[in-house]
């Protein structure tokens, strides 16, 4: 079954970091992603940058608007994913545990299907 780890991230957290300390924290993830690859569970992986240079889109009234981060509302942003094919929920949530992101940041356990169920 796909689960997804959603990493939210307190908003500017990465500013607080040394260029040092990023790179250390993200050398952890890779080492976390290899892990998971050996054990044969993922299935994709990829950090995001900062909100600063994202977008969102609304449409409304056969409109489209597009609204340029940085997000003033936001408290957390989506700073990477964990695409894994688990054979249960609880085995999702026993490697969310072991994220290395879960001491710095929330992992949210999904599965995945349609967004009508």
């Amino acid at each position: 079954m796909p689960y997804m780890l959603l990493i939210h991230e307190p908003v500017g957290q990465r500013r607080t970091r040394t260029r040092a300390e990023g790179e250390a924290v993200y050398d952890r993830m890779l080492r976390f992603a290899d892990e998971l690859k050996a054990k044969g569970v993922l299935r994709g992986v990829e950090s995001l940058v900062s909100q600063d240079q994202a977008a969102r889109i609304k449409v409304s009234n056969g409109r489209a608007q597009v609204l340029d981060g940085p997000f003033t509302e936001a408290k957390e942003m989506v700073g990477g994913f964990f695409l894994l094919d688990c054979a249960t929920r609880d085995e999702a949530l026993a490697i969310a545990k072991s994220c290395p992101a879960a001491e710095w940041a929330t992992v949210e356990v999904r599965e995945t299907g349609p967004c009508y169920a």
